[in-house]
């Protein structure tokens, strides 16, 4: 569990990110979850789009996702949500979160 302090530091740093895994019509399906999944072993941090023409919504998917792989949510904004995970390998963690 991340702190509020935390969180604010990672809001931050998702600022200067773009999307990496966009949700499409076809809505939430393993290869977008294996995806994201990817993109947090890569680089703890991932922002996802949901495309307007899927009705999920961001908070509930992001919440389901972020259980699902063991993962933080940081935040939900618009059709946008940003999710975090530490890298299990103290050598490839790129972002070190305040105490």
């Amino acid at each position: 569990m991340i702190t509020s302090k935390q969180r604010s530091y990672l809001k931050g740093l998702a600022q200067g990110i773009d999307a990496t895994v966009y949700i499409g019509k076809a809505d939430l399906t393993d290869n977008i979850v294996n995806e994201i999944d990817n993109g947090l072993q890569a680089r703890e941090l991932v922002k996802v789009k949901i495309q307007d023409s899927s009705l999920l919504d961001p908070k509930e998917v992001a919440n389901k996702v972020a259980e699902e792989l063991g993962a933080e949510f940081v935040q939900a904004i618009g059709r946008k949500f940003v999710l975090y995970r530490q890298a299990k390998d103290k050598d490839k963690r790129k972002i070190f979160l305040p105490k």
